[in-house]
């Protein structure tokens, strides 16, 4: 049985898990203790493998270069900081485990030898790596990884489905936000009583998929997927979930609206899960007046796109997917079990 550390004491957010010298919270801190001990409402999860994020992932692939120059990195970062957060993007990840030790007063309702994944970002989760990462060779999103990680009061994890391989649960779970939210902004629009176009920048990948099905499920009237060239764009359309496709560059303002203009928009619903900086003005100029946009890419910049949408007079409301949506795990999975397009493009991207 753990002891408790010295602080006896604890906060369900993780302050007491923070080791800077201000008041913040874990994803704002610079470094976490990530000693085994726990707190009475914490949970130890015996870590099996990491899913980096993709924003993160491909800022390592193109600073570092090779597999073992990103591996390396990642071992640098989780040493130096008590947890997975790229100094450069600011996000992280997600992980799958098994619960090793449960507090007595965690409410997360897990149980010892529970497999799940954690549905909080490896920003502001303690995490401690003791293979030094053998078994991963630096080049897929995806890191089979031995350690620990911790999780507090306020977290949230899911158990596994046992009808899914491990690896493909986590692949949904971590964008699991981006398709719950995008159904309940498309039901919103139809609520006010008229057809409801859709958008869905980057609808090749795996939010963008989960976000065009989660559109069609929500009564949207037109669904436009928009992907960066024609390889893309002959996925989307043997996937079915989307009823034109665009062909464009999401970085070139003009381009995107026009494509998605063309396509039947412009759209009441915008979701952009592209991440690739640079793509704020477009997604406002493709989205028409008193539509929203929803914001699901970690590379956006949030001042870009509120100073953009005032100075192009652009009356949209802008969302920022947080990445939480009340049930939202469960609504994934089986938007992936009832769309063959969706698993399609998941299974073929691990």
């Amino acid at each position: 049985m753990s002891t408790s550390p010295t602080i006896s004491t604890s906060d369900p957010t993780g302050l007491h898990r923070v080791l800077d010298e201000r008041t913040v919270l874990p994803q704002a801190a610079e470094r976490l203790d990530t000693r085994r001990e726990l707190w009475p409402d914490e949970v130890r999860i015996r870590v099996e493998r990491l899913n980096l994020d993709a924003a993160s992932f491909r800022q390592l692939e193109r600073t570092h270069g090779d597999g073992d120059g990103v591996r390396r990195a990642v071992l640098e970062i989780v040493a130096g900081r008590g947890k997975m957060q790229n100094p450069e993007t600011g996000s992280g990840g997600m992980l799958v485990g098994t619960v090793e030790e449960v507090g007595p007063e965690s409410p997360l309702g897990l149980a010892v030898g529970d497999r799940v994944a954690t549905l909080v970002s490896l920003t502001l989760t303690p995490l401690v790596i003791e293979d030094g990462l053998a078994d991963w060779d630096g080049t897929s999103e995806q890191v089979p990884c031995d350690g620990y990680a911790i999780l507090f009061g306020r977290s949230i994890a899911a158990v596994l489905p046992d009808d899914l391989a491990p690896e493909l649960s986590l692949s949904v779970m971590d964008v699991c936000g981006a398709p719950a939210l995008t159904r309940r902004v498309v039901e919103e629009h139809a609520a006010r009583g008229r057809g409801v176009t859709v958008a869905v920048v980057g609808g090749a990948g795996k939010s963008g998929s989960l976000s065009l099905a989660a559109a069609r499920d929500a009564g949207a009237t037109r669904t436009i997927g928009v992907v960066p060239h024609e390889a893309e764009a002959d996925l989307l359309r043997g996937a079915d979930l989307a009823d034109a496709v665009a062909v464009a560059d999401a970085r070139d303002p003009i381009a995107l609206r026009d494509a998605v203009t063309a396509a039947g928009g412009p759209a009441d619903v915008t979701v952009v899960c592209v991440d690739v900086p640079g793509c704020e003005g477009g997604a406002v100029l493709a989205t028409a007046d008193g539509g929203t946009v929803i914001f699901f890419s970690m590379a956006t910049s949030f001042s870009a796109a509120a100073l953009g949408a005032e100075g192009l007079a652009a009356d949209v409301r802008m969302l920022v997917g947080n990445g939480y949506v009340p049930g939202h795990a469960a609504y994934a999975l089986d938007l992936l079990r009832g769309h063959a397009g969706v698993r399609g493009l998941f299974e073929r991207r691990l």
